[in-house]
């Protein structure tokens, strides 16, 4: 059986942690929890990491993520004011 990543990212005026890191080549799963309603924070989306969900308050969404590349992956709320990072190393 192959291990998995997982990593929770609270959304609560930011992305809490802003970055994540992740070891190549390991499925890895990203979940998203909203738990403030605030702004454009009910979106997520990483044109990178090719995702796009919405987050509804107070339930967590999680997206499978590609960590067959090594570097650095940006995402974002839906306006864009908001950043967090994925790292993945090799």
């Amino acid at each position: 059986m192959t291990n998995k990543q997982v990593a929770t990212i609270i959304v609560d005026g930011g992305y809490v942690p802003a970055t994540v890191t992740l070891t190549q080549g390991v499925p890895a799963e990203l979940t998203f929890n909203r738990i403030k309603d605030a702004g454009c924070l009910d979106q997520v989306h990483s044109q990178a990491l090719n995702f796009n969900e919405d987050l509804p308050l107070n339930t967590p969404r999680t997206v499978t993520i590609d960590t067959s590349h090594a570097g650095e992956f940006d995402f974002s709320c839906g306006m864009d004011m908001f950043h967090g990072k994925v790292v993945i190393k090799p």
